[in-house]
């Protein structure tokens, strides 16, 4: 089996070990029964494939280094087998060398389980040993006997490519092509809520430019500054914003998180200047005390209870999934009995690009956090600075499998960005344009019921919005323009690339406008690109092109589709 075999087998049982799950445990959570985890682990037999492998770490609460470390140990471990289940027969020249083990999704593209693995090229050495070797016969041959022997080379080569694995994965590796959209639907209502920010002031300043609804964070809102000291409540700030919000009609919500310091002294502190703490409350009997008194006094004042901020997260939340799923829990039945009509949101879990964000995700659920709430918070945010806001695509992908995986099917809410966000670079106008309105787009492209985007009223962010005191930027106002544009609309469909019809890089969703009080609908579509422009063909009966500076023309027969959306209008009964 190979030097490495024992190596590989001492780190699982070490991570075995470590996490204290008995091997009846793993073996519910990997798909596997215990007597083949068990050999695994004393190495007495290899997994077949990395996947299982990464299953077993996961579950014992694997870093990405072990991961690592565990993908190279058994891809040599795997080498060996091959070598001992394939030895070539000297000179023979139609043996084939074995191809490389698969890269595992989690050690490049965290999406790329979607689709297969990606082939890596034939060694060289392979090819020269399907050709084989120069003959010893000399003169010239038959031309019969070259024939044969090309027909020959021909079907071994195919036989080998088709039986190999690298064959095996090309063939699957190469999904079916199929026209039309990503996704059609009935036409469904766009909700005027999904078009959210979060706050980040505890001034009682509110968006100047149009907005779905608020998010409360980084507002001067912790449970830290609401309850300095047990049972001693200071509401100034929260009465402030939750009145300034309701006079200007946007629905609130509130978001829990920042441990007091007198609740858990011990744990790892946060990033704020109060003192608040990581971890949960030593006592969740101050958790549920501080839940019902916020419930109770913003009754139907506050709309929706976003559970907790960000978890896992070493600076917002350090405790485990389980005890997450109970505080989850007992502010769900709390909050029902104060204020039956609120949204409870179950806890936003963020950097799912991230197998332990994933993994965290899957037990949070196995204990039944989702079970109590109406809808999933997760971070829907670029892996890279950088990285355009279709990319959140590929990580929506990664999300839906992880849901998948836990069983659960919920709503989702995004609401946030990740931790590193004020240390990215500026945007220029005409790209915070364009990135705050695609931020919304992609949102409906990914069918999440609300988008908050992080955050009204600071500066120190990449796209600033709004600066408190200020005027709204062209980015703030061409995210009202796009409400505006959409006011009413339902959506049917979002598509991308050639299967859906425009060149690659051009994206689109497609709405009716309209059709209230007798008054007869209007089919649109809004389109962009991810990166530069490219020219499509109008779809028959375009009548009116508008872009987000306000103006508007009559729809030529090519359109030009840049970074910036424009929305089509297409005249009644085409």
């Amino acid at each position: 089996m190979g030097e490495k075999m024992p190596e590989l087998a001492a780190l699982l049982h070490a991570l075995k070990e470590r996490s204290g799950r008995s091997y009846a445990e793993l073996a519910g959570r990997c798909g596997a029964s215990a007597s083949t985890l068990h050999r695994y682990c004393r190495g007495q037999i290899l997994p077949d494939s990395y996947g299982m492998v990464e299953r077993i770490a996961l579950a014992c609460g694997a870093s990405k280094a072990e991961l690592a470390e565990l993908y190279r140990l058994w891809a040599q471990a795997d080498a060996a087998r091959l070598d001992a289940g394939r030895k070539p027969i000297a000179g023979d020249p139609l043996t084939p060398v074995p191809d490389p083990p698969p890269v595992p999704p989690s050690a490049a593209d965290p999406a790329a389980g979607l689709a297969g693995a990606v082939p890596r090229p034939q060694d060289p050495a392979s090819t020269s040993a399907v050709h084989g070797r120069r003959p010893a016969l000399g003169g010239r041959r038959p031309m019969h006997f070259i024939a044969l022997a090309c027909v020959l080379a021909a079907v071994v080569i195919i036989s080998v490519a088709a039986s190999s694995p690298a064959g095996r994965t090309a063939g699957r590796s190469a999904p079916q092509r199929i026209p039309g959209p990503a996704w059609s639907q009935p036409p469904t209502a766009v909700a005027a809520g999904f078009y959210g920010v979060t706050i980040n002031s505890s001034s009682g300043a509110m968006p100047t430019f149009r907005v779905g609804g608020v998010r409360l964070w980084d507002s001067g809102t912790l449970w830290s500054l609401l309850e300095p000291a047990r049972d001693r409540f200071d509401w100034t700030t929260l009465d402030r914003l939750v009145g300034s919000a309701r006079r200007a009609n946007l629905p609130v919500l509130y978001t829990f998180g920042g441990t007091p310091q007198w609740a858990a002294p011990d744990a790892p502190l946060g990033p704020y200047p109060d003192g608040s703490r990581t971890a949960p409350p030593d006592d969740l009997k101050d958790w549920v005390r501080f839940v019902k008194a916020v419930a109770t006094r913003y009754a139907g004042r506050i709309d929706a209870y976003e559970l907790w901020a960000f978890a896992p997260s070493p600076h917002f939340y350090t405790g485990d999934a389980a005890t997450l799923a109970r505080m989850t829990q007992q502010a769900a039945a709390v909050i029902r009995r104060a204020d039956p009509a609120a949204t409870l949101v179950c806890p936003s879990i963020g950097n799912l690009w991230e197998p332990a964000s994933q993994q965290f995700l899957r037990d949070f659920a196995a204990a039944g956090g989702y079970q109590v709430c109406d809808a999933a918070g997760v971070k829907l945010a670029p892996q890279h600075d950088g990285d355009t806001p279709e990319s959140l695509v590929r990580l929506a992908a990664v999300i839906e499998r992880t849901f998948h995986e836990a069983g659960v099917h919920p709503r989702l809410w995004s609401t946030g960005t990740v931790y590193r966000i004020p240390q990215d670079r500026k945007l220029d106008e005409a790209h915070a344009i364009a990135y705050a309105v695609r931020f919304y787009l992609i949102g409906m492209y990914v069918r999440y019921d609300r988008m908050y985007f992080y955050n009204w009223g600071g500066t120190k962010i990449p796209l600033v919005l709004q600066a408190v005191g200020g005027p709204p930027t062209s980015a703030a106002l061409a995210v009202g323009t796009l409400q505006r544009w959409l006011a009413g609309a339902r959506i049917t469909s979002c598509g991308r690339g050639s299967p859906d019809g425009p060149p690659a890089q051009v994206w689109q969703c497609r709405f009716v406008l309209g059709g209230a009080a007798g008054r007869r609908p209007v089919q649109a579509v809004v389109l962009w690109t991810e990166s530069g422009t490219a020219a499509v063909p109008a779809d028959p009966g375009a009548d009116t092109i508008r872009f987000l500076d306000g103006r508007s023309m009559p729809a030529p027969r090519t359109l030009r589709i840049t970074e910036q959306p424009i929305l089509i209008t297409i005249r009644p009964g085409r």
